[in-house]
C-alpha cells in the first residue's frame, strides 16, 4: 500500500493537525516521525529546560499516536539527511509537515522540497502553528510591521482565524525501526534538577487542553487586570504547550472566542493580543533572522555593555540581587522553569538597564532555563526591555522592582513563596530599610544604577 511519511516538528498533537489531517484522508498507510535535529547549522539546540518538556511531549504525542494506531519513529541527527533515508526504507510516495518559519529551518525544508521533488517524491507543507503567515501582513511598503498595534489590527482585518482541524479517527501503517526515546538522555540526572517542573506541568496535548480549559473556566474572567499580578493564577500558562505546538494557536484562539460572554468580552479581547504578540514576534524573527544575536536596531551596536562584575552577573541568575522581586522571579525560573511576564520584564532591565549587561547574556540564560523558550518571542523581548527591537520599550523606561513589586504584589505573597527568607523582613518590598538577618543586601543601588543606564543611553541617541 502506498505510504505518507508525517514530519512532526514543533506541532507535537494530533488535533488541528493539517498535516497528519492530510495524511489520514489520503487514504495512505501513515508513518510518522521526528528527528532531533542538533547537527545542522543554524539549528538552534534546546536549552536544559526545553529538552526535559521534549522529552515528555514526545512520550505523550507517541501514546496518543498508539491509540490511532500507528508509532512515533525518532531518530537523531540531520533532517537533510535522515527524512531521505525514512522516506527510502518506508517506501513513502508522499511526505507531509507543518511550517517552521527560522532561516535554518525554512532551508531546511526548501533542500528537502528539491530533493523529493528529483524524486518524484510530493513534500508538501502547511500552516499550523501561526494564525497568519509571516509574509501575509505586511506594512503598505511590503515589509514587515514595526509596530505591534497596527500589526495586529491588520491581522485581524485581515480574516478571522480558520476553526481548528479535527483529529483523525484512526491510522494505519507498519513502522520503521525507532530509537529509544530514553537514549536521547535528554531528562537531567546529574542532579535531577526537574522536581519543581514535574510538580507545574503536564506535558503533552491533553495537558495544554487542561490547562486551557482551567484558564477559560477559572482566570479568564478579570484577565486584563489579574495577568499582571505574579501571586495570582492570571495567566493562562499555555506558553510552553504553544511552543512545542501540543495545542495550536487556532485552538485557543476559538475556545477564548467561545467562551466570551459580555462579562469577560474585554479580557478576552486582552488574551488575544497575547496571542497577537506571538504572531508579531515570529514576523520580526521571519524578516530578521538573527534576532536572538543582533541588534533590530543597528544604532545599538555601539552600545556600552559589560559594566558590572561576573558576581553580579551570578547573583542575578542565582536570585541573590537583594530585591525581593528580582530575587523571587530568578528563583521561580530556576523551580518551574517559567516566570511570570510582569517578572520577566522587570528581572531583564534589572540586568540590562542596573547591571548594564547586554540584553544576549540574559536572552541565552533564559534560553537554556525555560520550558517555553521560543525563538522568536524570547529574542524579542529581550530586545524590547533593551529598547534595541521592534516596538521597544523607551531607553528611559526602567523597570523599577521595588514599586513593582508595591503595585503588583503588595502583600508580598509572590515574594514570600520564591524568597522565603524575607518572612523575618521588616520591610518586605525593601529589606534593607530595617532588619533582614537571613536576606542579602543589594548588589546595586537603584538610582545610581539607573542613572548611569540613562547616561549611557542618551549618549547613544546623541
Amino acid at each position: 500500500m502506498a505510504v505518507t511519511l508525517v514530519w512532526f516538528r514543533d506541532d507535537l498533537r494530533i488535533s488541528d493537525n493539517p498535516a497528519l489531517v492530510a495524511a489520514a484522508e489520503s487514504g495512505d498507510d501513515v508513518v510518522a516521525c521526528y528527528v532531533l535535529d542538533e547537527e545542522t547549522e543554524g539549528i538552534r539546540p534546546l536549552g536544559g529546560a526545553s529538552k526535559w518538556w521534549l522529552h515528555h511531549s514526545l512520550d505523550a504525542l507517541a501514546g496518543s499516536l498508539a491509540e490511532l494506531g500507528v508509532s512515533l519513529v525518532l531518530r537523531k541527527g540531520p533532517a537533510e539527511v535522515v527524512l531521505p533515508q525514512l522516506v527510502d526504507e518506508s517506501g513513502a510516495h508522499a511526505v507531509v509537515w507543518n511550517r517552521r518559519y527560522g532561516l535554518a529551518e525554512r532551508t531546511i525544508d526548501a533542500a528537502l522540497k528539491a530533493t523529493f521533488g528529483d524524486q518524484g517524491i510530493e513534500a508538501t507543507s502547511y500552516q499550523a502553528n501561526l494564525m497568519y503567515e509571516p509574509w501575509e501582513v505586511t506594512a503598505g511598503s511590503g515589509e514587515a510591521y514595526k509596530v505591534f498595534t497596527p500589526f495586529w489590527r491588520a491581522c485581524l482585518v485581515l480574516r478571522t482565524p480558520r476553526r481548528p482541524l479535527a483529529a483523525p479517527e484512526a491510522l494505519h501503517g507498519p513502522p520503521p525501526d525507532s530509537e529509544a526515546l530514553d537514549a536521547w538522555h535528554l531528562l537531567p540526572t546529574t542532579p535531577d534538577w526537574a522536581r519543581g517542573l514535574r510538580e507545574t506541568w503536564v506535558p503533552g496535548e491533553a495537558g495544554a487542553h487542561a490547562r486551557l480549559d482551567d484558564f477559560l473556566d477559572d482566570a479568564a474572567h478579570g484577565y486584563k487586570d489579574n495577568r499582571d499580578r505574579p501571586a495570582l493564577q492570571g495567566t493562562s500558562m499555555l506558553s510552553p504547550h504553544l511552543r512545542f505546538g501540543e495545542i495550536s494557536p487556532f485552538e485557543v484562539w476559538h475556545a477564548a472566542q467561545d467562551h466570551k460572554d459580555p462579562s469577560t468580552a474585554e479580557d478576552i479581547r486582552v488574551f488575544g493580543s497575547e496571542l497577537g504578540w506571538r504572531e508579531f514576534s515570529w514576523q520580526l524573527l521571519y524578516f530578521n533572522p538573527e534576532l536572538a544575536t543582533v541588534n533590530y536596531r543597528p544604532s545599538f551596536d555601539g552600545f556600552a555593555w559589560e559594566r558590572s562584575t561576573r558576581d553580579e552577573l551570578t547573583a542575578w541568575q542565582r536570585g541573590r540581587t537583594g530585591y525581593p522581586l528580582i530575587d523571587a522571579g530568578m528563583r521561580q525560573l530556576w523551580e518551574i522553569g517559567w516566570m511570570h511576564n510582569r517578572v520577566r520584564m522587570a528581572t531583564a532591565s534589572f540586568l540590562i538597564k542596573n547591571l548594564m549587561i547586554d540584553w544576549r547574556v540574559g536572552e541565552k540564560f533564559f534560553w537554556d532555563c525555560l520550558v517555553d523558550a521560543d525563538a522568536a518571542s524570547n529574542a524579542a523581548s529581550w530586545q524590547w526591555v533593551a529598547g534595541s527591537g521592534a516596538d521597544a520599550s523607551p531607553y528611559f523606561r526602567i523597570f523599577n522592582p521595588v514599586l513593582q513589586s508595591k503595585k503588583f504584589d503588595p502583600d508580598g505573597a509572590y515574594l514570600l513563596r520564591f524568597v522565603p527568607e524575607l518572612a523575618e523582613a521588616e520591610n518586605l518590598h525593601e529589606p534593607w530599610k530595617g532588619s533582614a538577618p537571613e536576606y542579602s543586601p543589594p548588589i546595586v543601588d537603584l538610582k545610581e544604577s539607573r542613572e548611569r543606564a540613562l547616561s549611557a543611553y542618551k549618549a547613544l541617541s546623541d
